[in-house]
């Protein structure tokens, strides 16, 4: 946690995972800065701004991401597949 001060990690169903202390899992922005259009600086500065967040906070998890981003890329696949089971589970339950 030294390494990456202002990480902290929560317990939940799924196990451990990296979060911004006080702030959003670390997933959850990676998957926001990769669904938008900008990269680089751009995308620090929108995804800072999307979710009410200091640049410095999402540069730590974007540096975060790149020393564990197996952990992280297979939250955001983890988190695709629930919601795609979801969306099946809404079909089913109209027809």
């Amino acid at each position: 946690m030294e390494e990456f001060r202002g990480i902290v990690f929560r317990d939940g169903p799924t196990g451990r995972r990296a979060a911004l202390a006080g702030g959003p899992d670390v997933w959850e922005l990676i998957a926001t800065i990769k669904s938008g259009k900008a990269r680089g600086e751009e995308a620090i500065t929108a995804t800072a701004e999307l979710l009410n967040l200091t640049d410095s906070q999402v540069r730590t998890a974007v540096r975060y991401y790149g020393a564990c981003p197996d952990e992280i890329d297979w939250r955001i696949t983890l988190n695709a597949a629930a919601d795609d089971a979801e969306a099946a589970w809404q079909r089913e339950q109209a027809a």
